[in-house]
Parts: structure tokens; C-alpha cells; sequence
């Protein structure tokens, strides 16, 4: 039975896997992602998975037939893309920027064959309209931390959600990983997503 390796330090990302009865082995890839720069929102966030994923997929101590997975999420607002927040400052403009109007989330997938080499690759993205929030609940929520440590600066699954209105797309996506294309991707590596589930699950 192949294993997968989630090459992310994500805990979302990692409970959304579990939550859906798959238990990886987590090697974060420590991948530069200021290395990329310049790129269309969808375009940079494939990247950086691609980056991650074969940081992680070239090592030794891999379990045998692993398949790695790579992942990487960016806002687009206003046609610029936007990762994790610089520090509390950034959070609190980039919060007065985003409410009362919407943005998308792209999160690259890479999904990797270490026993082959095949890779298979893609974005998901899914549209998140904001809520109108007040200058004091942008404060209260950026004093709590959460937003530093997320892509576009707020979490659906978190503090954030009371902030998002509503989401089109795969929900999955803008906790970080879709399920859905991961199936897809292993699909096309010739893996099976059932497989992969926990005794346990």
C-alpha cells in the first residue's frame, strides 16, 4: 500500500487529510517561497507546490513508494496574490482591503510517484466573499494571531469563519487542500484514493 507524505507543516491541511481518513507522514519541505515572484496568482501558487513537493520528494528517507504531496495557497485580490501576511500591520490592511467584497483562493497541488517519478499537477480555486467587518473586529482578530499564520490572512475553518459569507467552490480548497483534485491527481498516477484510507477510518 503506497504512503502518502504531506510535504507541509499546514495543521489544516494535515486534519483535513485525517478528517477524510487518511493519516500521512508530514515532512515540511522548508521551501524559500520568496524565491518565485511576478507570477499570476493561480500560476504562483501551482509553483510553490511544485517547489515543495520536490524538496520533499528527492530525499532519502522517504517510505517506500511514497507519494508526495505538495501544496501552496494564495488570495487573489485585485489581481494580485497574497500569502501569509508580513506581520500584524499587513493583516489589519489587508483585512480593511477584503471586506464587504470577495476574492479567490488558488492552491496549487503537486502530487508526486516517488517509485515512478510521475507527476501530476494543478490549482484548484474557489471564489470567498467577505463579510463588512468593523475596524474593532479587524483588531480583535488580528490580536488573536490566527491571521498571521494563513494564506490571504483568514481561515474558514478558524476565529475567521464568522468573517466569510459565503465561499463558490470546494470548501476543502480554502482550508488549504482539495480533496476532490487530490483524489483526481492520484487518479491520474494510476493510485487509488480508497486505498489510501486508515484501517482505522
Amino acid at each position: 500500500m503506497p504512503t502518502l507524505v504531506l510535504a507541509s507543516a499546514s495543521p489544516a491541511r494535515l486534519a483535513t487529510l485525517r478528517s477524510a481518513g487518511i493519516d500521512p507522514v508530514v515532512i515540511v519541505s522548508g521551501v524559500d517561497e520568496s524565491q518565485l515572484d511576478g507570477l499570476p496568482p493561480a500560476e504562483l501558487a501551482l509553483q510553490l507546490a511544485e517547489l515543495k513537493c520536490a524538496a520533499v520528494a528527492e530525499r532519502d528517507d522517504l517510505p517506500t513508494d511514497a507519494l508526495v504531496l505538495g501544496c501552496d495557497s494564495v488570495l487573489e485580490l485585485d489581481g494580485r496574490a497574497h500569502g501569509k501576511p508580513a506581520d500584524a500591520d499587513d493583516a489589519v490592511r489587508r483585512w480593511r482591503a477584503m471586506r464587504g467584497r470577495s476574492g479567490v483562493l488558488h492552491t496549487g497541488h503537486c502530487l508526486r510517484d516517488t517509485g515512478s517519478g510521475r507527476v501530476a499537477a494543478a490549482a484548484a480555486s474557489t471564489t470567498v466573499h467577505f463579510a463588512d467587518v468593523s475596524d474593532e473586529e479587524v483588531a480583535a482578530y488580528v490580536a488573536t494571531g490566527e491571521p498571521l499564520h494563513v494564506a490571504g490572512a483568514f481561515t474558514v475553518d478558524g476565529l475567521g469563519g464568522a468573517f466569510v459569507t459565503g465561499i463558490e467552490g470546494d470548501h476543502h480548497n480554502v482550508v488549504g487542500l482539495s480533496l476532490p483534485l487530490v483524489r483526481e491527481l492520484l487518479a491520474e498516477l494510476g493510485a487509488s484514493w480508497t486505498a489510501l484510507w486508515s484501517r482505522d477510518a
